[in-house]
């Protein structure tokens, strides 16, 4: 039975309703108040500490020291568009694209990742002089009114509704779909090229993130894109890489999740890890395609990359690599999906385990012959971890996989004491209630 909700968190709540309308999405049965975070911890407005196993937005930890001091530098200083002339976004887009292939020497700067989406669509528009973009069926790419139809789950009841120009691929599974060399979804892939052209509206883009973390980051071997990325180039259209989840090292192997692919994208958008929570994000892309943007839309965006951004997500690149934070990512990663391992021996309802670089999870089904998903068990696990000090989530085309994607300097006592708790919590909380 669910405790009563402390007098603070209902009032709250009800402020939000009041305030935001309603709707305004919170996490768990009982929504937290946070006050305060500190590199892969964060406190409740009573004290209580929390590992942070769930956010990536303070990709190098919460209220890191050096972001915290090169914003307020920056912010002491100077602070305006890019109107004006600054030093500031061109020595930080000179760094980020040295993190690139050669051919991605060019950027622009937006404060979300949707913004950066939204632009890359209107690129592959210029590059092709037609409309038509796949992306998978179990995907999220952000909440403008274009991007938004990329994701089948939540294009709006009212409004425009489903746009005729987008195309919806089967998402992978490796734990349901045999398709070991990525056949399977190239084939996909071209048969919704032929149908875009076949409508008349045509072939601009395939958009995706390299390690399909929204579809539950399924288990995949190096190079797995490349027959899609190569029906793309064939048909003459761009392949986009939604790297707001998957980059600046998470991947463990590589700085960017589209390299461990053995791929270069046309263009690569990024977002909520950049500048550690302050709002900067953008994209990489060819010079090629970036005059011809420029010249079919006239784009100004008045926060993108200003100086006190700029700073923050500078500080981000540097602290990557002072800290070596993407080794980091493997060592753990290696280690989390080990214990994971055990624990499936342990429990069957864990079907499978994922992984890759610093996220990883288990996919929960009811029954292992089956592979019948486990949903509602999902749910109560996340609750459980919640009620104990463990912030995580779920995700998955069956929204039965947990979702651990924790600060970059996540550590191996962090490790020991997530996977204990969910050992403990597995044991405790039977597939089926009494």
């Amino acid at each position: 039975m669910t405790a009563p909700m402390p007098p603070k968190t209902a009032e709250l709540l009800e402020r939000r309703r009041r305030l935001l309308g309603p709707n305004v999405s919170t996490f768990y049965d009982e929504p937290i108040h946070f006050v305060r975070g500190e590199d892969v911890w964060l406190w409740d407005a009573d004290g209580r500490r929390y590992l942070d196993c769930y956010n990536n937005v303070p990709h190098v930890g919460h209220c890191n020291p050096r972001v915290v001091e090169a914003v307020s530098r920056q912010a002491s200083r100077l602070n305006t568009h890019t109107r004006y002339l600054h030093e500031g976004i061109l020595d930080y887009v000179e760094r980020l694209t040295g993190t690139f292939d050669d051919a991605l020497s060019t950027a622009i700067l937006t404060c979300a990742g949707s913004e950066a989406n939204d632009i890359a669509l209107r690129m592959a528009e210029a590059m092709t002089g037609k409309r038509g973009i796949i992306a998978t069926d179990a995907t999220y790419h952000g909440n403008t009114t274009l991007v938004s139809h990329l994701s089948k789950s939540n294009v709006p009841e009212v409004g425009f509704g489903l746009a005729d120009y987008i195309r919806h691929v089967e998402a992978p599974d490796s734990y349901r779909i045999d398709d070991p060399d990525g056949e399977r979804f190239a084939a996909h892939v071209q048969a919704s090229i032929d149908e875009l052209e076949d409508y008349g509206t045509g072939f601009a883009a395939l958009i995706v993130c390299p390690l399909f973390l929204n579809e539950g980051f399924p288990t995949q071997a190096e190079g797995w894109l490349r027959p899609a990325a190569e029906a793309v180039r064939k048909a003459g259209g761009l392949l986009i890489c939604d790297e707001v989840q998957s980059g600046f090292g998470r991947c463990g192997s590589h700085f960017w999740a589209h390299q461990k692919q053995g791929l270069v994208p046309d263009i690569v958008t990024m977002g909520k890890p950049m500048g550690n929570g302050h709002p900067v994000a953008g994209l990489v892309t060819t010079s090629e395609i970036m005059a011809r943007f420029r010249h079919a839309f006239r784009y100004f965006n008045t926060f993108g990359g200003n100086p006190v951004s700029c700073a923050a997500a500078m500080a981000v690149l540097e602290e990557l690599e002072e800290k070596d934070l993407r080794s980091n990512a493997a060592r753990m990663g290696a280690l989390a999906a080990e214990r994971l391992s055990n624990l499936a021996e342990k429990h069957p309802v864990i079907g499978t385990v994922r992984q890759s670089g610093m996220v990883f999870g288990a996919e929960f089904v009811v029954d292992r012959g089956t592979k019948e998903p486990a949903g509602d068990y999902a749910d109560r696990i996340v609750n459980e971890m919640r009620r104990r000090g463990i912030i995580l989530s779920k995700l998955g085309r069956h929204k039965n996989t947990l979702k651990i994607r924790p600060p970059m300097p996540f550590a191996s006592e962090h490790v020991d004491l997530l996977f204990e708790t969910l050992d403990d919590v597995l044991t405790s909380t039977p597939l089926h209630h009494a």
